[in-house]
């Protein structure tokens, strides 16, 4: 048998004894071949591990056949720390228990799959947190905090993980389990490892040696290389200081050295509960920096203290400004600033707060720094950091091949030293490469995020990415600084530790790790022996941009392949529902990387690149990768980099349809308007033969329908029907006419929201037209109909355009209906129509939009509504939070003055259409809807009122809890008194 064969049946073998996954398959290999860096390997398996036993089980076998075992968590590493060819292991499925806190002596122990913001809501119940934050820290693991030594925007306050580890359990290479922590003596060094390291160290010139090639102490981010500097730093060498601890060595080790499998954390008190952010605005980047200057002299003023200070350049905001999420959070920037701080200032008194932010605006303006020095607290806060945390994602959202690379963003000096650093390093860039850069992050630590704007898919750009990597090296050697802030060596940067560190030290951690790990077991190639850092890239000059004939106009991205590319691998489709937001809901519900909108968008992009793929849209693998993918557009709104998962499905079932046909089921829900039309010649007797039974049995089975999913009944009437004959209120007209969109929904399932929206729109003065038109091609773009659904889009934009004048509105009821025009209708119609419906798009308004802006135009107040009490729990269309607000309905529901509106914290309900409909898919669906949606409807009382605008999400509501939701517009009109 040869090699491969064995280790091929001792995976298989593997995954039988186990608890947890092994997964070998090409999916999940493809799935796990990048991170969040330039890079791209393939692994020879994935493992999810459930316990100790089956990480000992699974470095047993690793060690039998010398493969390497690399560590991920949510593997949003940027320097390649979690890509190679060996096997994979990741622990963000199973290991992710927090298991004890102490208040008392004020430490928690977790293991390292538990995500750092929701440790920190469970310290919260006791008056605690884990201080350091990433910018990923709704997604980020303590695991991967502890391999890259993560310190994030409030380490001047809280220091970095390393400073807040006390213990580590976990395995050596050999499989023994031990405790890593403080040791005061010859005794406490249980494993010959420890002793072996000690020895290493007390070796004459080795301190010395240490203190002079590392980085400087002021430098407070330093990771470069293994943390030899900080063990040398301890009582048990300098006579003095803190005990020394291997959890130090173990932090930012990159899972090099050992496999944790729990970590004690030091927890700090909550933070002073008022928190303003001070933002002053400068016309240069150099402006800014002088500024930091002066800001973190006084970081501690009399009372109040900074806790943060972050750099935000015009390139962020412009990426932020890209970004349908992040243009809500962009209202504090005052004219277009080079760049801004935000200081985050923190104390129990605003009063404090303000008067230190009033000494720094005064130095800054005595300095002749700054133009705008806003001070913001409350909601804008939270704003702003999501702008900030952002930053990682939105610099990825630029069109073309030319993008800030993930190269030289970690390198760290110290504060002092920063003006002079980045501006040498600008010249650099500027006058050898002729290359511009993004400049973000942590100023008030001495860390600038610079990404240097290349095209890793050209000669000379893969050329510039060595070159800038070591000149630039050089320049932090010079400074005494840490090529290595707080996102690791990895592949990246370990080819390049020995001429930071020098030879002596360089060869002390290689040492290192021959000690640890004497077979080169764990995460092989990262830290020291690392290959050349220009190798197994994402992109590089041999693979070619594939260029398809699409249906949707993808040139705003520059093709399919480059819009799959603008996945930057952030990680922030790995929230959870305890986090918010709607992305991702089917990997919310499952845990798995696969289900996520990363690995869609990463799968699609290497079956396009790959050129011997002949037909690669029909690939199984991406088949599979697609399969869970509800096209709920949380992706379009809430990645960064606007990733629009949703557009790129339809467009890959469409090519495939081109080639296979579609389905039975995709033919019968795309066409599901016309089923409607003439089910609803004679609604009574369609609505009995689809009651649960013979008929609907039938029906269920033949188009692989769900057993347990209801069908919708038609309305009596459909809402067609009814304008034609209703009586028109007399008043209507007198403030000017509006057009209201008849969906395919409205029309035949939910005739009365429509009903309720005409009598409301007329009782306030308007003239309601529903001319002649299409359906909106919802059904069709959903199963890939994309010539149905444009045929139906080019005739609504000829009909709408041709009987609107400009200053008509088209108003809709089904969010997922009317918000195609504002979305979809613009790619999808043609060029000869692109003009036409852009311009139509910005004359549409979703129904509480209308509301609302006559609200604020004191057209409408509260006086015509009920006075009586009433609270609403409301849930939100996916495709409305995407693509526009639930500010405007909650605004529109609270017209009636005693009315209070509760938003229920779900992100998508899970039925999203046809999906939740599909035998296959309907666990998931509802699975999805009891993670937040199903159990707060329980919980809403039998008089309180619930409502959601989406069709699909009040049928989910009925068939997961059995309660009736109603339409806002329904809340609304019969709150009517006139």
């Amino acid at each position: 048998m040869n090699r491969s064969q064995a280790i091929h049946d001792a995976l298989l073998e593997l995954g039988q004894s186990m608890e947890g996954d092994v997964m070998i398959d090409g999916l999940h290999r493809m799935v796990y071949a990048t991170d969040a860096s330039v890079y791209q390997e393939h692994p020879l398996a994935v493992v999810c591990p459930a316990s100790p036993l089956d990480l000992k089980q699974l470095i047993e076998l690793a060690a039998r056949f010398s493969i390497g075992l690399i560590p991920r968590a949510a593997g949003t590493s940027l320097a390649g720390q979690v890509v190679g060819d060996g096997i994979v292991v990741d622990i963000s499925r199973y290991f992710t228990s927090i298991l004890e806190v102490d208040p008392e002596q004020g430490w928690v122990r977790v293991q390292p799959g538990v995500i750092r913001d929701e440790l920190n809501q469970e310290l919260k119940k006791f008056g605690l947190l884990f201080g350091p934050e990433t910018s990923t820290s709704n997604r980020a693991m303590l695991g991967g905090m502890l391999g890259n030594n993560s310190c994030g925007s409030n380490s001047i306050v809280y220091g970095s993980t390393r400073d807040n580890v006390l213990e580590i359990r976990g395995f050596l290479s050999d499989g023994t389990e031990i405790v890593l922590g403080p040791v005061e003596s010859e005794e406490a060094l249980t494993h010959p490892v420890l002793k072996s390291t000690v020895q290493r160290l007390q070796e004459p010139g080795t301190c010395e040696a240490i203190q002079a090639g590392y980085p400087k102490s002021e430098v407070s981010r330093r990771n470069t290389g293994y943390a030899v500097d900080r063990l040398v730093e301890s009582r048990w060498f300098m006579g003095e200081g803190e005990p020394l601890n291997f959890c130090h060595l173990i932090a930012g080790s990159e899972g090099t050295l050992f496999f944790a499998t729990e970590i004690k954390l030091k927890c700090h008190p909550q933070p002073p509960p008022e928190c303003g952010l001070f933002c002053p605005h400068f016309e240069s980047l150099g402006q800014a920096l002088q500024a930091v200057q002066i800001i973190m002299q006084h970081a501690k003023g009399t009372k109040a203290t900074v806790y943060a200070c972050e750099l935000i350049d015009r390139w962020v905001l412009e990426g932020a400004g890209r970004n349908l999420t992040q243009q809500k959070n962009l209202e504090f920037v005052e004219g277009e600033p080079a760049a801004l701080l935000i200081v985050a200032i923190r104390d129990h008194d605003r009063q404090n707060i303000d008067a230190l932010a009033v000494t720094f605006r005064d130095r800054l303006k005595d300095q002749g720094l700054g133009y705008a020095f806003p001070l913001l607290f409350d909601d804008s806060v939270r704003q702003v950091w999501e702008v900030r945390k952002a930053g990682l994602g939105v610099v990825a959202n630029v069109v073309g091949d030319d993008k800030p690379t993930t190269l030289i963003e970690d390198t760290a000096v110290s504060v002092e030293d920063l003006p002079a650093y980045i501006q040498k390093v600008n010249q650099l860039l500027q006058e050898k490469y002729d290359v511009q850069c993004v400049h973000y992050a942590h100023v008030g630590a001495g860390e600038v995020h610079l990404r240097p704007i290349l095209n890793l898919k050209t000669a000379e750009g893969l050329s510039k990415f060595r070159q800038i990597a070591s000149d630039v090296n050089e320049i932090v050697k010079e400074f005494r600084g840490s090529i290595s802030g707080e996102h690791g060596d990895g592949r990246l940067r370990g080819e390049f530790i020995r001429e930071m560190v020098g030879e002596q030290n360089y060869e002390l951690l290689r040492q290192i790790k021959a000690i640890w790990d004497p077979q080169g077991i764990f995460n092989p190639g990262k830290i020291v022996d690392a290959p050349p850092m220009d190798e197994k890239l994402r992109y590089s000059p041999e693979r070619r941009t594939r260029e398809l004939t699409t249906t949707f106009d993808f040139s705003e991205q520059g093709g399919l392949q480059r819009a799959a590319e603008l996945c930057s691998g952030s990680g922030d489709c790995r929230k959870t529902e305890l986090t918010g937001g709607v992305m991702c809901p089917s990997y919310m519900a499952t845990r798995n990387e696969v289900d996520s909108t990363r690995a869609r968008a990463n799968v699609l992009r290497q079956v396009l690149s790959d050129e011997r793929l002949m037909d690669p849209l029909n690939d199984k693998r991406l088949t599979q990768a697609l399969d869970l993918c509800l096209s709920c557009k949380a992706c379009k709104s809430e990645c960064p980099s606007n990733v629009d998962m949703a557009r790129m499905k339809s467009e890959v079932q469409h090519q495939r349809m081109l080639d296979g046909g579609l389905s039975r089921r995709a033919k019968f829900f795309a066409d599901f308007s016309r089923l409607n039309q003439l089910a609803s010649l004679f609604p009574w007797l369609s609505n009995r033969l689809l009651r649960p039974g013979g008929v609907s049995r039938w029906v269920k089975r033949r188009y692989g329908i769900h057993s347990d999913r209801s069908l919708p009944p038609l309305s009596s009437r459909s809402l067609r029907r009814w304008f034609k004959r209703h009586q028109v209120f007399g008043d209507a007209g007198k403030h000017g006419r509006v057009f209201l969109f008849c969906d395919e929904f409205t029309n035949y399932l939910d005739a009365e929201v429509g009903i309720s929206a005409v009598e409301l729109l007329e009782r306030l003065g308007f003239e309601v037209v529903i001319p002649n038109h299409r359906e909106s091609g919802r059904a069709a773009i959903s199963q890939g109909m994309l010539d149905h659904a444009k045929a139906c889009a080019v005739e609504n934009v000829n009909c709408f355009s041709t009987a609107m004048r400009p200053d008509d509105v088209l108003i809709g009821l089904e969010p997922s209906a009317i918000l195609t025009f504002r979305d979809e209708y613009p790619a999808l119609v043609g060029q000869n129509l692109q003009t036409q419906a852009r311009q139509l798009s910005e004359q549409v308004l979703m129904f509480d939009e209308f509301v609302s802006g006559l609200l604020s135009q004191h057209k409408i107040s509260g006086e015509v509504f009920t006075l009586r009490a009433e609270t609403i729990y409301l849930h939100g269309h996916c495709h409305q939070k995407a693509l526009a607000s639930m500010r405007d309905t909650i605004r529109m529901l609270q017209l009636p003055r005693n009315y209070q509106v509760k938003m229920i914290p779900a992100g998508c309900c899970g039925m999203a259409g046809a999906f939740g409909y599909e035998e296959e898919h309907y666990d998931i669906s509802m699975k999805i809807g009891e993670l937040v949606l199903f159990p707060a409807v329980r919980r809403v009382e039998s008089h309180q009122l619930l409502a959601a605008a989406g069709t699909s999400c009040r049928h989910q509501i009925l068939d997961g809890t059995g309660r009736i939701a109603r339409h806002p517009v329904q809340i609304l009109r019969d709150a009517w008194v006139g």
